[in-house]
């Protein structure tokens, strides 16, 4: 973990390129990449460029490579990581791989995002399943919420481990073990913490894990991850799958195969998984996460948004995500006292080069290692002005 003197450390700032003006807070909405991920893109379009110097293992060497970075980032396993264009693509490869009994239960919270009820509404029709989405008994939903409403008929609890729109924390291990305990299984959406927090798939204990690769990976849009836990990799129903993850599909001297193997999780890779553009960026952006390491990611973070609750105008703005941080993700919200007053903040904010997003009423602040208190301070002169 990093030192306190370290959150105003500026070294940090040297992997990115110059925000010439702008103090960028935006990481949960689109990172940016640091220099080694656009160096990697650079790298790949010389293949492109002339691809009598791309060899045949340029289509398996990266893909395998990013798969083991996020083995090691998540504590999985390599074999259980399929890569996709983001965290729908692993959630649909969960909605149609599962076996479904007419009248089993797939839980939802309340005001998730929306990839949830894109998802799993069409499956009520699909296959007679019934979506009950829960609200939250106070202002943040919680483990305990989705354990109340769990019946022997829920077969699936899907929700974010880090809400969009108010970077509360779900305490997923309680979850999952009360889950696990009547046979219902759990598909955990990670993308707003995976990179920016440590985790542990086995700590966690869910049964899925679906991320975009766009926000904490600091990897391009259109990539991402979908981990399953080994056990149920054999039990999932079949399907079409990108005919890389065969067995042998790395011979390309020999590609009609008598009895073709799959092979691990890669079965729900994405096609075309060695997209040499997305994935050399994606490989030395998680490269950097795993240098860097989420834990001070984390740390750094944590130390900006509670300098920002300190110094928020309490007679304007209130916090809008859990004042503890160990009940949040790597980002925090606050808001306006009145919706109107959010989105007025919101414009002065975006006027004068401070860029926040609006969700939901709340203004959400999701700095990275590159920022620093400067920031906050910037932040905070503009909405006391």
């Amino acid at each position: 973990m990093t030192t306190a003197s370290a959150v105003v450390r500026t070294d940090w700032r040297e992997n990115w390129f110059e925000f010439e003006d702008a103090a960028y807070l935006d990481v949960a909405a689109q990172a940016p990449m640091p220099r080694a991920s656009i160096q990697g893109v650079k790298q790949a379009l010389e293949w492109k460029k002339f691809p009598q110097n791309m060899p045949d293992s340029a289509y398996f060497d990266v893909p395998n490579q990013v798969r083991k970075y996020i083995a090691e980032l998540i504590g999985g396993k390599k074999e259980e990581i399929a890569l996709t264009s983001g965290a729908s693509t692993g959630a649909a490869a969960v909605a149609y791989g599962l076996n479904w009994k007419t009248g089993d239960e797939i839980l939802l919270a309340r005001g998730d995002f929306p990839l949830q009820y894109s998802t799993w509404t069409p499956m009520e029709e699909r296959e007679g399943v019934k979506i009950r989405v829960i609200p939250p008994a106070n202002r943040w939903i919680t483990a305990e919420d989705l354990i109340a409403a769990l019946t022997p008929k829920t077969k699936l609890v899907s929700v974010s481990m880090v809400r969009f729109e108010d970077g509360s924390l779900l305490d997923a291990a309680k979850l999952t073990a009360a889950c696990h305990a009547q046979g219902t299984l759990v598909l955990l959406d990670a993308s707003q913490c995976c990179g920016g927090m440590p985790m542990d798939v086995g700590e966690l204990g869910a049964d899925f894990l679906v991320c975009a690769g766009y926000k904490w990976l600091l990897s391009p849009y259109g990539t991402g991850f979908f981990w399953i836990r080994s056990e149920l990799i054999s039990k999932m129903r079949p399907g079409p799958f990108y005919w890389q993850a065969l067995e042998g599909a790395n011979d390309f001297g020999a590609l009609v195969f008598d009895k073709p193997k799959l092979s691990g999780a890669r079965r729900w890779d994405s096609a075309e998984t060695a997209n040499y553009f997305n994935l050399a960026a994606m490989h030395a952006s998680l490269e950097f996460v795993l240098k860097a390491g989420p834990a001070t990611v984390l740390e750094h973070n944590q130390k900006l948004i509670d300098l920002l609750y300190s110094r928020l105008p309490k007679d304007t703005c209130v916090p809008a995500s859990p004042p503890n941080p160990e009940q949040r993700g790597p980002f925090g919200c606050f808001a306006g006292r009145t919706a109107p007053k959010s989105a007025e903040l919101y414009e002065r904010l975006r006027s004068q080069n401070v860029i926040v997003s609006l969700r939901e009423g709340n203004l959400r602040v999701s700095p990275h290692l590159y920022n620093t208190e400067r920031d906050i301070d910037r932040l905070i002169a503009i909405i006391t002005s």
